[in-house]
């Protein structure tokens, strides 16, 4: 490439760059919108376990079952929202979604555990919500595991396992949901924005009939290509810096690893996107199409294909191959490792090596598909 093409390269930047800056709506769009998706979601989506409401069957009235219960709500993790007569009134609550869980404590509580007996307590749980169902069964058999020893200890009892297992929780010790969640949030709301700042480009340029001018100059394709996807890849730069910066901010999701890692898989990220909502704009020709387009081909994959919620060692083994063509699903490899773990490039290498052929595959495609000429 001479620097014939580099010139004309530039001056189709300039040139996209002006319209850019001419319609603030744009700015607002690639600026405000990914801070606010991003304080939205990261709030919104939470797998941590806070005031859950639960309902208490008391049948035993003792000093013993009121211990039970306060260990139970001691934490965060549940609140008592109603005191009911019997388990059977648990039901009904659950179908009003009044009770998400119910403590139930039997009559003899009490007088089994003062006569050294097994005493038992009994958890419902509603099982519409079978996430908020397995993690609130977790906390509780945590909660009681923590009580039963406190009672062996108060009876002089220690009991030593034949085996002791320690778990120590590395990169996210507190087990807080949003360092897991922001890092794929990131990735998420960059590939829609990427895709749907350009996807309008060239569809914008036919509808408006200035496609002709174009053609009237000695620019190729390629060069029509690289110099519209330059101006976003600077604001998709600094989208990436408002984003990170918020997420440390708002949610705490630190940066263990080194920025200049993190900024080179992001400009890789970004070029692929902004390639594929190109490709979409040289395809469709139509801003409403190319936009329709452009959400389900960049939000649908990235949120259920690329390991943001869902492991994909649990899909089904075609959607396993599908999500090899997803780029979210590596960057979210990579920002995970950057942020959380402080991984290099000799970890994180194959990331790289895959983001950089999903974005020369897009420019490639998006070369190959752009005419010049009118049908």
């Amino acid at each position: 490439m001479g620097w014939g093409a580099l010139g004309r390269i530039r001056a189709l930047a300039h040139k996209e760059m002006i319209h850019i800056v001419r319609d603030a709506r744009v700015i607002y769009l690639a600026l405000g919108l990914p801070v606010v998706l991003l304080a939205l979601f990261g709030y919104a989506v939470s797998f941590d376990l806070d005031r859950l409401p639960i309902g208490v069957v008391d049948q035993d009235h003792s000093a013993a079952s009121r211990r039970m219960v306060e260990a139970m709500t001691a934490s965060d993790a549940f609140r008592v929202q109603a005191q009911l007569r019997d388990a059977g009134e648990v039901p009904a609550a659950f179908r009003r979604g009044e009770l998400k869980a119910a403590l139930v404590i039997p009559r003899g509580f009490s007088r089994s555990l003062a006569r050294g007996e097994r005493a038992e307590v009994q958890m419902l749980l509603d099982g519409a919500d079978g996430t908020t169902a397995n993690i609130a069964l977790g906390y509780a058999a945590g909660i009681a595991q923590a009580e039963t020893a406190r009672l062996l200890s108060e009876a002089g009892l220690v009991l030593e396992p034949p085996l002791l297992a320690r778990a120590r929780v590395r990169f996210n010790p507190g087990m807080r949901s949003a360092r897991f969640i922001v890092p794929g949030l990131i990735a998420v709301i960059l590939s829609i924005m990427a895709v749907l700042l350009t996807a309008l480009t060239v569809a914008r340029e036919w509808e408006r009939g200035s496609m002709e001018q174009l053609f009237a100059t000695p620019v190729r394709r390629v060069e029509v290509i690289i110099g519209k996807l330059l101006p976003y890849v600077a604001i998709g730069v600094v989208q990436v810096l408002l984003v990170v910066t918020v997420g440390a901010w708002l949610f705490g999701v630190p940066v263990v690893g080194s920025l200049g890692l993190l900024f080179g898989a992001a400009l890789l990220f970004l070029t692929g996107m902004l390639g594929q909502g190109l490709f979409i704009s040289v395809v469709t020709r139509n801003q409403q199409v190319a936009t329709l387009a452009g959400v389900l081909s960049s939000m649908l994959p990235t949120l259920l294909l690329s390991g943001f919620l869902f492991p994909i060692e649990n899909m089904p083994v075609f959607l396993q191959l599908v999500s090899r063509v997803i780029p979210g699903r590596y960057f979210i490899v990579a920002l995970r490792g950057i942020l959380l773990k402080g991984n290099g490039i000799e970890v994180l290498w194959p990331q790289f090596v895959a983001l950089g052929l999903f974005a020369l595959a897009m420019i490639a495609l998006s070369s190959g598909r752009f005419k010049r000429r009118l049908d």
